[in-house]
């Protein structure tokens, strides 16, 4: 049986031995249900141009022009070969950041992710790139998506590495 008491009650000494132990796990589990309700997780998929993040500077500095990158429907040179289709899932700290800054940081880490590997494996192109965050296909030549929360934000994108003629 649980008991309650006063906090005069428990600071004269009335509250002993088992009583003392459970007014302790009762305030510990109020403090926890209190802290879960009011910490509301925040998990929203938003949409951002592809063209602002790709016109930063850091954008710039950091994607390899040598690697042709095509979104959605884009018209491109033919493909001579078809290497294969990857993935890249980036996450980054969305923490003092506005939504629209740290997308466009987890997307420029997510194209040069996708640079690297067309690189790797003798690709000079990555064409079809498309968003695939929680598995639901987006595809747009002028958008992406990106999860936010809280603290953390993310995109997931597809490419198919291929060699277009030159």
């Amino acid at each position: 049986m649980i008991t309650l008491f006063t906090l005069a009650e428990v600071k004269a000494g009335r509250a002993e031995g088992n009583e003392m132990k459970q007014l302790a796990y009762l305030v510990l589990i109020s403090a926890m249900l209190f802290t879960s309700s009011v910490g509301n997780a925040r998990n929203d998929v938003v949409r951002f141009l592809i063209e602002d993040a790709m016109t930063q500077p850091e954008a710039a500095a950091k994607l390899n022009d040598s690697v042709g990158m095509y979104f959605g429907d884009q018209e491109h040179p033919s493909v001579e070969r078809e290497i294969g289709s990857y993935t890249s899932n980036k996450k980054t700290n969305a923490f003092n950041k506005s939504d629209k800054e740290a997308c466009e940081w987890a997307f420029l880490s997510a194209m040069i992710a996708l640079q690297s590997r067309a690189v790797s494996v003798g690709g000079n192109a990555v064409i079809n790139i498309h968003s695939f965050y929680y598995k639901q296909d987006f595809s747009s030549a002028t958008e992406f998506e990106c999860g936010v929360g809280n603290v953390v934000a993310g995109v997931t994108m597809v490419g198919d590495v291929v060699v277009l003629a030159e």
